[in-house]
């Protein structure tokens, strides 16, 4: 505690020295910044590290492929049990350029954006890292979203690419997304190019021969060398619509230098992350959680990042439980919402597991309450886990407090 209190006060009394010093230490840049910030919160101008070039795919993969290339990235647990896909940092790589191959034959060029509606799997991360490796911009829109809610982010980003999937799964849903992409083009066909298709679940879909792609068929047949782009550290990473509970919903943009450094940093001093250990933050990429800290800030600290595809509770109310045994989980990152369904269950149903994995707990979302957090702690924690209660929103990108 002596060193974190020392730390924090030169982060106060030194601060642009303190990132200065962070973002080279953690960071590859490809070019030095001439500012650190340059900020001005009173007009919202917010700038970091101006004229630094990096490349945030190069930092979450190329980076570790020389003393981590065949350690875990990803691993995927299915909606359906006995299910799991494991990806290292090299297989992540080499899907990653085929990938971004893909999108530059399609004429995808930097600042491009490219609409993202897909569920939870590895794709997903492999469309993302692909457009932060040519510059592109993401827009990810949640798989839960409506056809409406799905044409309003296409519009307003411009993106003339859609990628998403047959269907999702969800327990026992089927949800047809490509019928909702459908929907939600229906008006939109001189601005959308292509629509490129993962097959998850197998169904029926329309298919237009001179739109839609298969995502299979074009990655097998794509070229694994791409070099990454570097890229201005003011230039655009990805667009984040927030839900709209408040109103029309607000397309947040985040920039390439501050959100690498920060959504590292955090990382590493908030949940400890490092080489090897299994990180489970149960957000779905839709969300700015599940950007930062399912995504993101798990692959730029090479650790190993845990996906499920599926609904908490089903088949059976310890479905989350079996995970974290299986899966020998560090730190488990989650809702108090998730905390409190699990909690109506009882805890007869957590009786036989130890959890003797568990390093450390988060919680994000609305504030924790008292009942939720003693039997977090009790249940889940053993009263030997830690539990850090995190606060940040959409605009910020990652945790502030």
């Amino acid at each position: 505690m002596n060193n974190y209190e020392e730390l924090y006060q030169f982060s106060i009394t030194n601060t642009n020295t303190f990132w200065d010093e962070t973002a080279k230490r953690f960071i590859s840049w490809s070019k030095p910044w001439t500012t650190v910030s340059n900020c001005d919160l009173s007009i919202g101008k917010i700038k970091w590290f101006e004229e630094g070039m990096l490349n945030a795919c190069y930092n979450c993969l190329d980076r570790h492929l020389e003393n981590r290339g065949n350690e875990l990235a990803i691993i995927w647990e299915a909606n359906e049990p006995n299910n799991t896909k494991y990806v290292t940092y090299k297989e992540l790589h080499n899907q990653v350029c085929r990938f971004a191959n893909v999108l530059k034959n399609l004429g995808v060029k930097k600042g491009d954006r490219i609409c993202i509606y897909l569920p939870m799997l590895i794709e997903s991360v492999v469309a993302i890292l692909a457009c932060a490796r040519i510059g592109a911009i993401h827009s990810i829109v949640f798989a839960g979203f409506s056809p409406e809610a799905l044409k309003e982010r296409i519009i307003d980003t411009k993106s003339k690419i859609i990628i998403t999937a047959d269907a999702s799964l969800r327990g026992k849903k089927v949800i047809p997304l490509k019928e909702n992409v459908d929907l939600a083009i229906a008006e939109l066909n001189a601005a959308v190019e292509h629509v490129i298709v993962v097959k998850r679940v197998g169904i029926n879909i329309n298919w237009d021969q001179n739109k839609d792609i298969w995502y299979h068929e074009t990655i097998a047949i794509a070229s694994a060398d791409c070099k990454p782009e570097p890229v201005e550290a003011e230039h655009p990473l990805f667009i984040l619509y927030t839900s709209g509970s408040t109103g029309k919903p607000k397309g947040v943009l985040h920039t390439c230098g501050g959100y690498a450094v920060q959504a590292l940093w955090t990382g590493k001093w908030i949940f400890n992350l490092k080489k090897g250990n299994v990180f489970w933050c149960t957000s779905d990429p839709g969300w700015v959680t599940g950007h930062t800290y399912t995504i993101y800030s798990p692959l730029l600290n090479g650790a190993t990042t845990l996906m499920f595809e599926g609904a908490p509770d089903w088949p059976v109310p310890d479905r989350w439980a079996q995970i974290i045994e299986k899966y020998k989980v560090n730190t488990f990152y989650t809702a108090p919402t998730a905390i409190r369904m699990f909690e109506k269950y009882g805890t007869e149903v957590l009786k036989n597991y130890k959890f003797n994995s568990l390093e450390l707990l988060g919680s994000v979302g609305e504030p924790i309450d008292e009942d939720a957090w003693n039997w977090y702690s009790k249940e889940i924690g053993k009263e030997r886990c830690p539990i850090v209660d995190t606060w940040w929103q959409t605009e910020t990108g990652g945790i502030l407090i």
